[in-house]
């Protein structure tokens, strides 16, 4: 161990002047340069992708928490920061301070819809391959003529026992139909230009309570849907995909008008015909597409579930067929219980991963070993510092984790986490397929962010939630910014600036210096108001995949065992020097350690100029990766 060869006991290492104790450990990287590969993210064919790496030996949880501070991340103990300025997809650390965490109504529907299974009163089952096969686009499935429907568009199943809430689910289901029709006809007719991919559209009951907030006089309001938000959202996507000016974009989505209420009033042009025979009303409302009944207010709506059920009946009795049985008793209750344990390999675990990886991400079988899983998600570099019972440290300790979440005894998602003095930090998130339709990345997001709040009262100083990487053009990273309010770390001077006010910056250009706009030009000190349209596109641009927090910590760059850190000998040639002392950095050397002034001392005038010509470069360009204080707090060792 990296202890053992210690020889210099005057490097004892400081946090805000404060000599950290022995039992914190110390930190030792080898600096592996600066690194070129290819992109994850926007797929570029050049290796486009550069980022400064170092190997960690061992460091210490404080080192780490101010190397996050600085933009660094971990894929196990190879340690990385993105050159901002230079590399294709910019990433900017993203948190959130856990105790102003607001949620949005996504984010309260995703803990209601996990109660509700808990409690037995919900059931999930898991879909079949569907005939077309597990990859058929979404495209596909809406362009199926008449009531044809995909196998793999629900995930709750029906309570054969109950025929009244059997027929009301029929109902929504045949709404649903006839949208995604409507949807196919504007699509073959030019409506929208774009080739855009949507889910299955989404019909909703719309309650007693709630009929007169939605709008003045609806009484008789049924039923509700927002897919044309979905859609201004798929579209706008679209939009930015094209290699034209963001400029330009804009002014072609002004020029076809398309914003979620024009939507919906297409979409209701197309509806009309077809829901008349079904005695029903329709009519578009603000971008949300609305069925009422056609006369006075209808309790129990039987005269319309009895129409298209029966209309509707064929389309559901195929769609059984392709639906694998599920004998989970309904009333039953469940039992959810979370375990923190220290980062080690689990057979169970990893079982789970490689399901996950291969069912999820398409991995081949081949490409998820153990070996492959343990340097990602197991190896750790983080000294582990136990409970003190002082207030400084939680109750599990500061180091790496693995959170398990079992129901009813079978593991089903697991979260890989670092827990910081400052911090929670969230690195990856693998789930169980079948378990898919409760939304477990974002579920698991809030109980993170939940213990976090609790777990301040014990240790004051842990008051963030650390997201990973935020990358703008990358539209399956924009889920971050909807766990609000999240702040972004300026590339140049570590601030943290609003995400409010990072957003329309990044908007213009993927690198901003975010500290020059820390004060908005208008003098505002909290973020403008937002419209409710506005929110509703940005929810399904932000998380068009209910599922998609597995985007959010997986590094395409260093989770690949095809992509090596590598150094360049010009790069170390022209690495631009930053203004600093580096003579008290400590360096590890042929097995012993000293500070850099005391080279030629150590090892003679010819030894000692070889040695320090050779370090010299390298060293300036570590100090400014790392910063000055933390250039000499680790340990810096010469492979």
């Amino acid at each position: 161990m990296a202890g053992k060869m210690r020889k210099d006991g005057s490097s004892s290492s400081s946090v805000s002047g404060d000599t950290i104790s022995n039992s914190r450990g110390e930190s030792v990287v080898t600096d592996c340069g600066r690194r070129k590969s290819s992109c994850g993210y926007c797929r570029s064919p050049n290796r486009s992708s550069i980022s400064h790496g170092l190997w960690a030996h061992s460091i210490t949880v404080d080192d780490y928490q101010d190397l996050l501070d600085r933009g660094w991340r971990r894929s196990g103990s190879f340690l990385y920061k993105p050159e901002m300025e230079t590399t294709c997809c910019p990433a900017y650390t993203i948190r959130l301070r856990a105790a102003d965490f607001v949620p949005y109504k996504e984010q309260l529907r995703v803990s209601r819809r996990m109660q509700r299974f808990l409690d037995g009163a919900l059931d999930i089952t898991k879909p079949v391959e569907p005939i077309e096969g597990p990859n058929t686009s979404k495209d596909d499935i809406s362009s199926l003529a008449g009531n044809e429907v995909s196998s793999s568009f629900t995930k709750e199943s029906l309570p054969s026992n109950n025929g009244t809430n059997n027929g009301a689910e029929q109902v929504l289901h045949y709404l649903s139909d006839q949208i995604d029709n409507a949807v196919r006809l504007c699509k073959e007719s030019g409506e929208f230009i774009y080739n855009i991919q949507l889910s299955k559209s989404s019909v909703k009951k719309v309650l007693p309570a709630k009929r007169k907030i939605l709008v003045e006089g609806s009484e008789d309001l049924l039923y509700s849907s927002n897919i044309s938000f979905q859609i201004a959202a798929a579209i706008r996507r679209a939009q930015s995909c094209d290699n034209h000016e963001l400029r330009q974009s804009r002014h072609s989505a002004e020029e076809n008008d398309l914003s979620p209420k024009v939507i919906a009033e297409k979409l209701a042009s197309y509806l009309s015909q077809p829901i008349k025979t079904s005695n029903l009303l329709i009519r578009a409302c603000n971008g949300h597409i609305n069925f009422y009944s056609p006369g006075s207010q209808l309790s129990s709506n039987k005269s319309v579930q009895t129409e298209m059920v029966s209309k509707s009946a064929a389309v559901h009795a195929s769609k059984k067929q392709c639906l694998k049985n599920s004998e989970q008793p309904q009333g039953k209750g469940r039992r959810l219980e979370i375990y923190l344990k220290r980062s080690c390999f689990d057979p169970q675990e990893f079982a789970l991963y490689r399901k996950y990886q291969i069912k999820v991400h398409k991995d081949t079988p081949d490409r998820v070993t153990e070996r492959s899983y343990c340097n990602f998600l197991v190896d750790t570099p983080l000294v582990f510092v136990p409970p003190t019972g002082d207030g400084t440290v939680p109750h599990c300790g500061f180091g790496s984790f693995h959170q398990q979440y079992v129901i009813d005894g079978r593991l089903v998602a697991v979260g890989v986490i670092d827990i910081l003095p400052r911090c929670l930090s969230s690195k990856y998130l693998f789930w169980d397929p079948d378990f898919a339709s409760l939304s477990l990345g974002k579920y698991t997001a809030l109980q993170e962010i939940g213990w976090v709040r609790e777990n301040q009262v014990h240790c004051p100083t842990l008051q963030y939630y650390y997201l990973g990487y935020y990358i703008h053009s990358c539209s399956k990273m924009r889920y971050k910014a909807a766990y609000h309010p999240s702040e972004l770390l300026c590339p140049l001077r570590y601030q943290w600036i609003p995400f409010h006010v990072a957003r329309p910056l990044l908007d213009r250009k993927p690198y901003v210096v975010l500290s020059d706009f820390a004060t908005l030009k208008n003098g505002e000190s909290s973020p403008p108001h937002v419209s409710e349209d506005f929110i509703e596109m940005q929810r399904y641009d932000i998380h068009q995949d209910s599922n998609d927090l597995w985007v959010e910590t997986i590094d395409p760059e260093y989770g690949s065992s095809d992509d090596e850190p590598c150094l360049e000998s010009s790069d170390v040639a022209s690495i631009e020097e930053e203004d600093g002392d580096i003579s008290d950095i400590l360096i590890e050397v042929e097995g012993s350690r000293l500070r850099y002034k005391d080279i030629q001392e150590a090892y003679g005038a010819t030894r000692g100029g070889y040695l320090e010509s050779r370090l010299q470069s390298r060293l300036h360009r570590y100090m400014k990766v790392v910063g000055a204080e933390l250039s000499k707090r680790m340990v810096f060792s010469v492979g």
